[in-house]
């Protein structure tokens, strides 16, 4: 078994231009944030505590915690839109 990585696939189409790089980038990493920021979440569920709106607020968590992770990607989050984004544009480059 390698230990090197494989080689990603082909960029999709329609995502020629460096704003829409950087976009399917930021939006990766607000995946990335939304998947980091869920856990720490799921114990704030005491129905006396700051996010006790019961079922309502267990049905629109998800949503706050998406939020979160857009505003967090947008103002730069751990540097990892830049580098993904350096990478899709490496990518796209080197297809040419």
């Amino acid at each position: 078994m390698s230990d090197s990585i494989a080689a990603p696939g082909p960029v999709p189409a329609g995502l020629g231009s460096t704003a829409k790089l950087r976009r399917a980038a930021e939006d990766f990493t607000s995946v990335a944030l939304n998947e980091m920021l869920a856990p720490m979440f799921e114990g704030a569920t005491d129905p006396q505590g700051p996010f006790g709106g019961g079922a309502g607020e267990e049905a629109f968590r998800p949503l706050l915690i998406a939020e979160f992770a857009k505003h967090l990607a947008a103002s730069g989050g751990l540097g990892l839109t830049e580098m993904v984004y350096r990478q899709m544009l490496a990518l796209q480059e080197s297809k040419r």
